[in-house]
């Protein structure tokens, strides 16, 4: 058979490096080429190709949508050629697993589990993160990151991992001193433990079909995390899901109140472009997902309304 007629490989490499960091300027750095060099390949593609493929503006360059139809085949093609030459010659194998993820499950769902990490990455230095803010990619700083989102906000090229059930929490000791809310619209009326601001505890409300006849009230503790060791010290009631509370439910220092099926989002796993077809990364990427899933499923009834 006949050789397709494709233009050369370090044409198309140019434009694949620009689509992926968004600049000419940044993709040139991430070849080792020059601005200008790149420049000249992006042109002479556009001549073989026969067609516009980056719109230059004021503002940088970015890609038609001629070339987002290129660009969109080179990561196919690339993320196979890379799966395939690890598979026959394993060159440069990474030696560690960098990975950033939200506080709440990096310490009370992840931090568990290093030893079963290790188990599953032998040979490699893990290191877990806890942070809601993404990595830069581009800067190398880390090869993962668990972020959760509305399923409406989920970031470009985010690998939806788990949708949980989301459900309200509160201390014995707090219950005894305060009572049980008798209804979901006397919840809305308690003290509740916020993150950064009101926004989760409102699309929780508002699923459960609560309109609060008041303002809600309660402190702000920023993180998912730092609410629910709020909501363990007899604080007040905290949103949790039972990849952050099952050890607290399972030795009753917290307490699910009511029994509801409401979920505000996701858990998604974001990816490194160069570690994504890595060995480690999709050992751990399939792990994480089964695991996550597998918790969610079974669930433990302890003390539902």
């Amino acid at each position: 058979m006949p050789l397709p007629a494709l233009p050369p490989l370090h044409l198309v490499r140019a434009l694949h490096a620009v689509g992926h960091s968004g600049s000419i300027r940044r993709g040139a750095a991430a070849l080792g080429l020059s601005h200008t060099v790149v420049s000249r390949h992006l042109r002479a593609l556009e001549a073989w190709v026969g067609a516009k493929l980056l719109e230059r503006t004021p503002r940088g360059a970015r890609l038609t949508p001629e070339g987002e139809t290129v660009f969109a085949a080179t990561e196919t093609a690339f993320a196979a050629l890379s799966g395939a030459f690890e598979t026959i010659a394993p060159r440069g194998v990474p030696t560690s697993l960098r990975v950033w993820a939200m506080p709440g499950l990096a310490g009370r769902w992840l931090g568990p589990r290093l030893a079963e990490i290790e188990r599953l990455l032998p040979g490699l230095d893990v290191s877990i993160r806890a942070t809601e803010t993404p990595p830069d990619f581009e800067a190398h700083e880390a090869d993962l990151f668990i972020g959760f989102a509305p399923d409406n906000a989920l970031p470009v090229n985010a690998e939806r991992l788990v949708t949980p059930r989301m459900f309200p929490v509160a201390s014995p000791a707090w219950l005894a001193r305060n009572g049980r809310p008798a209804s979901l619209s006397a919840l809305a009326g308690q003290s509740l433990i916020h993150e950064r601001d009101h926004s989760q505890w409102e699309r929780w409300l508002t699923a459960a079909g609560v309109e609060p006849s008041a303002p809600l009230s309660g402190p702000k503790l920023w993180t998912a995390s730092l609410g629910l060791d709020a909501a363990a010290a007899h604080q007040g009631i905290a949103l949790a899901t039972q990849l952050s509370v099952a050890r607290e439910i399972g030795e009753g220092q917290l307490v699910e109140l009511f029994d509801t099926d409401i979920a505000t989002g996701s858990y998604f796993l974001l990816a490194a472009p160069e570690r994504r077809n890595k060995s480690p990364v999709l050992a751990f990427r399939e792990w994480l997902g089964r695991q996550l899933n597998t918790d969610t499923e079974t669930e433990t009834g302890n003390d539902i309304e």
